[in-house]
């Protein structure tokens, strides 16, 4: 059973700091499109306070979303191919917010094989841009209330088994250890550090 009964309750949990709710979020469920994810894999933003955070240099239009309410769904477009999800977390007016990096599908798992078509099992939802895809998340679930649907989500009991390190592909800020995971969950992704830029030599 979830343990709010509207959005003001839900809300009220996730008003924390991101590094804060971020281990609240693993072992939550998720849902839409017929499909449920159990999350095992999160990463915490913290706005204007994280280099990389996408509300580090201010609102814009495309994160508006996370100076919004807590417990709505933030989703974002990138590298002209994928769509990634964060719930939104912290008091309004702050844009603190949690990436869902990889999950477990629980329910709808012959839908989300539909979705993710020569995936394994494991893979389903084992990558943010791979847990979206499983879900049919895309843009247009921007903003969504995630306890009334048709995005939503159930959050359970505390996991007791909590690994930490630092967040994925990250240039700003890479050493904080914001990244949270069900330890030796098998769905968790792979770790990978941010790729270093090519810069041209100046010349002798």
């Amino acid at each position: 059973m979830p343990l709010w009964t509207s959005v003001a309750e839900l809300a009220e949990r996730l008003s924390g700091p991101a590094e804060q709710v971020a281990p609240l979020l693993l072992g939550a469920l998720l849902s839409h499109g017929g499909v449920t994810v159990r999350l095992t894999e999160v990463e915490a933003y913290a706005g204007p306070a994280d280099p990389g955070s996408h509300a580090y240099r201010g609102r814009t239009a495309r994160n508006a979303t996370m100076f919004g309410p807590a417990g709505h769904l933030y989703v974002y477009f990138t590298y002209g191919m994928h769509f990634c999800a964060n719930v939104v977390c912290g008091p309004e007016g702050v844009p603190f917010g949690c990436l869902m990096r990889a999950g477990e599908v629980v329910e709808g798992l012959d839908t989300a094989r539909q979705r993710r078509l020569g995936s394994s099992d494991r893979d389903l939802a084992r990558g943010p841009a791979r847990l979206t895809q499983a879900l049919g998340l895309t843009r247009a679930a921007d903003g969504a209330d995630l306890s009334r649907g048709p995005v939503r989500l159930e959050l359970g009991e505390p996991v007791t088994q909590v690994s930490t390190g630092p967040r994925v592909g990250l240039r700003g800020a890479p050493e904080r250890p914001w990244r949270f995971w069900i330890t030796g969950d098998p769905t968790v992704s792979v770790y990978r550090p941010a790729k270093a830029l090519d810069r041209p030599r100046r010349a002798p």
